[in-house]
């Protein structure tokens, strides 16, 4: 089948079947083009607790669908290719985790949401890009145990002074960004305003004029009166952003970045996913209600 005639199959069958389709800002353009909400992960989380349909098919990587379903229950939730992974979420488990919680007791555990069900079931409270300073400035303990990304955790950090103690994971694509292409990247476009990820690396950070969550990028480039956008994140966004503001130009700050879990699904596999119902996410009533509490925190500060 050619892409429309999947497209229009896909269409169709979220009628038929009542389901959303949630789906990331780093997705291909086909899968961005069919979102009923397309958006970065707190934005997504939040949809998830509000949609009415029996179905929720996440076009993502499998964190992102697993907090869909943690979010909604009751909902049943497919995930379209089911090695949809992220990295960084692997690189924190629970043992370490409890490990660390012994050597501070008093510490808050505060997850990204890039995580395992498991790990946010360890936690206190989950938080995102977007809202991550938020929830530590909120938070009343004066010791932070942050997981699994250091670069966030440094980033954080730059707005408190409680003691963060960093979880030693990345995330592969940003940490890919280096401090001498996005300042060659500014001499190249000097008139354009350079907008970094808060998972990029502090020497990269302090070289932005803006540092935002893939949302809060989203809505600069759709406010802003500049012209010009040296991008410094996974390239899907700046799918989004030309769609969205045709008479602006965007780069990436540097060799274009791809995350590879993102971009594993495709029109097919949504299409299959949809057709068969298969790839639905499960775990434990236990993991989930745990787990819950976290991401309810989480959705306290938005």
């Amino acid at each position: 089948m050619d892409k429309e005639t999947i497209k229009k199959k896909i269409r169709r069958l979220k009628k038929e079947k009542n389901a959303v389709l949630l789906v990331h800002n780093y997705q291909i353009g086909d899968i961005q083009d069919l979102a009923d909400f397309l958006g970065d992960s707190l934005g997504l989380s939040r949809e998830a607790t509000r949609v009415s349909e029996d179905i929720i098919i996440f076009c993502g990587v499998k964190f992102m669908a697993e907090t869909a379903k943690i979010l909604s229950p009751e909902k049943t939730v497919l995930l379209p290719r089911l090695d949809a992974g992220c990295p960084m979420a692997d690189m924190v488990d629970v043992e370490g985790l409890l490990r660390l919680k012994t050597n501070h007791p008093n510490a808050t555990v505060v997850t990204y949401v890039n995580s395992t069900a498991e790990v946010k079931a360890e936690s206190d409270v989950c938080c995102t890009s977007a809202n991550a300073v938020k929830v530590v400035q909120n938070i009343e303990s004066d010791e932070i145990i942050f997981t699994p990304d250091r670069n966030l955790a440094a980033y954080v950090q730059r707005f408190t002074n409680k003691k963060i103690i960093p979880w030693e994971g990345f995330c592969y694509v940003h940490e890919r960004f280096t401090k001498d292409e996005v300042i060659q990247a500014k001499k190249s476009h000097p008139d354009a305003l350079l907008v970094v990820h808060p998972e990029c690396p502090p020497e990269v950070i302090d070289q932005a004029d803006e540092v935002l969550s893939t949302s809060g990028m989203i809505q600069l480039a759709k406010l802003s009166p500049v012209k010009k956008f040296l991008i410094g994140t996974e390239e899907g966004i700046l799918y989004r952003l030309k769609k969205e503001n045709p008479e602006k130009t965007f780069y990436s700050a540097g060799v274009a970045k791809v995350c590879q879990g993102m971009k594993v699904t495709r029109l097919e596999d949504l299409y299959q996913a949809l057709l068969k119902e298969q790839h639905a996410i499960k775990m434990s009533e236990t993991t989930m209600n745990r787990a819950r509490k976290s991401l309810e925190s989480m959705l306290h500060y938005v």
